[in-house]
């Protein structure tokens, strides 16, 4: 994995999916930071970019599906997954119309997570 100076952002409401996730990423080399409001995350990534981000789909305020739409604006080339214990057909493909790169159903497992990351990371990158 070429994780070194990957930059992961973590956005979820239930503290301990970032808790969980900065313990296991961290650990082998990622830069990564974790929030449980989407708008101090928003906020974040308009302080800096990151490579990843990773957010819950049903949040208070801003949800994922949000947090996606307003990440293509900033960052085009930022990879966003979307994790959610409320999958559905109808919630997948409206993230798909708005460029995720993957969508998880919760409860996940790491190395299935850490895959979809290694994905991320080497896939091209789109030039505009």
């Amino acid at each position: 994995m070429s994780e070194t100076n990957t930059r992961l952002l973590v956005v979820d409401d239930e503290p301990i999916v970032g808790k969980r996730l900065k313990q296991v990423f961290g650990k082998i080399g990622f830069e990564i930071e974790t929030y449980t409001d989407s708008s101090a995350a928003l906020a974040a990534m308009a302080a800096k970019s990151f490579d990843i981000v990773i957010t819950d789909l049903k949040m208070e305020g801003i949800d994922g599906i949000e947090v996606l739409k307003r990440v293509r604006v900033m960052n085009p080339e930022t990879r966003v997954i979307i994790i959610t214990g409320y999958a559905s057909a109808d919630t997948a493909e409206l993230a798909e119309q708005q460029g995720v790169f993957a969508f998880l159903a919760k409860p996940f497992r790491l190395d299935e997570l850490k895959q979809v990351i290694q994905r991320a990371i080497e896939a091209p990158r789109v030039k505009e």
